[in-house]
């Protein structure tokens, strides 16, 4: 199994998890906007669930954009690592390149 990442994935992946931030937070007001001609007709349960969305819809926003926030540094972190993991690799490459007796592995007569 062979795992291939390119080096601007997680970043790409972060921006765009950070534009989607934003965008929840309208879709959430779009959503009580849309369903405000149905607030009369609710009766009981449904109309105590309604209110007490629309009246939480705020709280609600923040601890999704919250939840989100959380994975963009989780996302953030990942980019660290891997790049980190990276520039290690080619240090300890060069290193082992360096540190190599390439003359002892020639077998000419010479």
């Amino acid at each position: 199994m062979k795992f291939d990442m390119g080096a601007q994935t997680l970043s790409t992946l972060r921006s765009q998890s950070q534009g989607s931030s934003t965008e929840l937070g309208t879709l959430i007001h779009q959503l009580i906007q849309a369903a405000q001609p149905l607030e009369g007709k609710f009766n009981g349960a449904g109309k105590a669930a309604f209110d007490s969305f629309k009246a939480h819809a705020d709280e609600i926003t923040a601890e999704l954009n919250g939840a989100l926030a959380a994975m963009i540094g989780g996302q953030s972190g990942m980019e660290s690592a891997f790049s980190t993991g990276v520039q290690e690799q080619a240090d300890n490459a060069r290193s082992q390149m360096a540190a190599a007796n390439f003359d002892a592995a020639r077998f000419s007569g010479r």
